[in-house]
């Protein structure tokens, strides 16, 4: 069971390991992840590698396009429904975020992207489709 407590190591200000940043010029959002230097698996939001155990973990930038592994809607705690998708990124570590559309029009194997929006009462990622959704049959 995790507790949080003051002997739990905290991330040191400034550092980008995790997080979304806005990039300097203002156009956008940047995903940050972590690969681990010993056997170059990739994280997101780690304090240790889930393979090897290292703790020599190098922050780099995502190219920020993904795939949809899995996707729920969501109706709790909100006016309307939500949905909660979790997106395997090109690098290859998958992270948990919003898919931006109708929530059923959201499956798996959808590709999507990096959006500029970021979930403000959540901090998840927000992605949007890549791929046109497709239309009845006609």
């Amino acid at each position: 069971m995790y507790h949080h407590s003051a002997n739990a190591a905290r991330a040191v200000a400034g550092t980008t390991t995790g997080v979304l940043d806005p990039t300097p010029e203002g156009s956008g959002t940047v995903l940050f992840f972590q690969r681990c230097t010993w056997c170059g698996t990739t994280m997101y939001h780690r304090l240790l590698c889930p393979v090897c155990r290292g703790s020599d973990l190098r922050t780099e930038r995502s190219e920020g396009i993904g795939t949809v592994r899995h996707s729920s809607v969501l109706h709790r705690n909100t006016p309307a429904a939500r949905n909660v998708s979790l997106v395997e990124m090109a690098e290859g570590f998958i992270l948990r975020g919003r898919v931006m559309g109708p929530p059923v029009g959201v499956h798996s194997g959808d590709r999507v992207r990096l959006s500029t929006a970021q979930d403000p009462v959540r901090g998840e990622p927000v992605f949007q489709l890549l791929d046109e959704p497709y239309g009845a049959w006609t």
